[in-house]
């Protein structure tokens, strides 16, 4: 079962993918990424620069011992990281 969220986040990454995220004050570990993808709608922009892109990652990560998946998503536009998803 997966939750949403769309909860601002800060994002660590290496070589352009997300390898560490603070969400709810917590540190999260990216262990492995399982998906990547970037959706652009002309809707989305909000300049004539703005390419209208969102990108996203589902990942397995955790602040401790268990495991769990994330999806992430990075808005180019306003430069900025959201929790969207995450499943128990």
């Amino acid at each position: 079962m997966s939750r949403i969220y769309g909860d601002p986040i800060e994002v660590w990454t290496r070589d352009g993918e997300p390898a560490r995220f603070v969400w709810r004050d917590r540190l999260y570990v990216v262990h492995r990424v399982l998906d990547h993808w970037v959706t652009s709608r002309e809707w989305w922009k909000i300049s004539e620069n703005d390419p209208g892109e969102r990108r996203f990652w589902r990942v397995e990560a955790s602040p401790g011992p268990a495991t769990g998946t994330y999806e992430l998503r990075f808005d180019t536009a306003a430069a900025g990281w959201l929790m969207l998803r995450a499943w128990d």
